[in-house]
């Protein structure tokens, strides 16, 4: 299965009208946040494939297109924050927002808050094991987890709890943005246990078997 991830940045040559014939054929886009709706919208339509995605802090709403609509949401995609879902047998499941730094903030969340988060996506992961035999494929979030690609300022500090979740629930891979890279030697991909803990920014082609 081929997947475009994506997060944090517009880019040309996605948002563009050959983007269907400069890209191989893919399966599924995936959204780790911080983007505009409509920008996710546009790839939905260009390349004809579903889109499932989390929100970043960035994400308010509502939001305002050329052409005048409103969103308040990705017209096509699915919101997978707390939720899990199977495309073509690949098990899904996601988890928005980054470390609380605004007091009241939408879409930010104190390590406590996201612990309870997690709580309401563990019923759902141990459905999966019962119906597929295993409990998750691919995490999505927007923020990393602590300690394996984030910062030491708190916006950029990664949460605990997806370390708890990894070592737990053992998905194959947890992608994730929110870290803007801007040198080469940057790390991207790291192993954590039996999951491949993988920051997308801008965007990344991923062939999973």
């Amino acid at each position: 299965m081929k997947i475009l991830a994506v997060s944090d940045r517009v880019l040309d040559i996605l948002y563009h009208s050959q983007v269907r014939q400069n890209l191989p054929s893919l399966d599924l886009i995936i959204g780790c946040g911080d983007l505009p709706y409509y920008y996710l919208d546009y790839l939905i339509s260009a390349l004809d494939v579903p889109l499932v995605y989390v929100r970043g802090n960035h994400d308010q709403g509502p939001q305002y297109t050329a052409d005048g609509r409103v969103l308040y949401d990705v017209p096509g995609g699915m919101d997978i924050h707390c939720q899990t879902v199977s495309h073509d047998g690949l098990l899904l499941a996601g988890l928005e927002g980054s470390m609380r730094y605004r007091p009241q903030a939408t879409l930010m969340y104190t390590e406590r808050e996201m612990r309870w988060q997690f709580s309401q996506l563990v019923p759902r992961l141990l459905m999966n094991r019962s119906r597929y035999g295993r409990y998750l494929d691919v995490l999505v979030t927007h923020s990393p987890p602590y300690g394996i690609h984030d910062r030491h300022d708190l916006p950029h500090t990664g949460f605990k709890v997806f370390l708890t979740l990894m070592r737990l629930f053992k998905p194959r891979y947890l992608l994730h943005g929110h870290i803007h890279i801007y040198r080469p030697d940057t790390p991207r991909v790291t192993q954590f246990g039996d999951t491949s803990v993988i920051n997308v920014y801008p965007y990344r082609i991923l062939d999973i078997t």
